[in-house]
């Protein structure tokens, strides 16, 4: 039997700060209304999500919440807001929920979602 560790991660996330909470439960609401096949679960200190082969994570620092894309440098960044110079990865970094819309992060889970459902 696994055991669910997201609640664990949750609340440690609640209890060192109830705003970055609130934001990563906005981020989970919207990424796992993605799609009925989308899962989660917790890796790398942060909750990753997956649809057949992960596309997205979430995780929680200091004074951010960043969303990552393990594959993020093929998206196209239409709007300039991804992050990170490596070869694959690429963030949002968001430090209030007003983030969520000023870095236009629906368009960015719907294409790294859509990617990672291709055959």
């Amino acid at each position: 039997m696994t055991i669910d560790r997201i609640p664990q991660l949750l609340e440690d996330i609640r209890l060192l700060d109830q705003e970055r909470f609130e934001l990563v439960q906005v981020l989970r609401e919207i990424i796992l209304a993605l799609g009925p096949s989308v899962s989660e679960e917790v890796k790398y200190g942060g909750i990753l999500f997956s649809v057949g082969k992960p596309f997205c994570g979430i995780f929680s620092y200091a004074k951010h919440v960043s969303l990552e894309f393990g594959a993020g440098a093929s998206l196209e960044d239409s709007f300039g807001v991804l992050e990170g110079t490596g070869k694959l990865r690429r963030h949002i970094k968001l430090s209030s929920a007003r983030d969520i819309v000023a870095k236009h992060v629906r368009d960015y889970l719907l294409l790294a979602f859509s990617a990672a459902s291709e055959p």
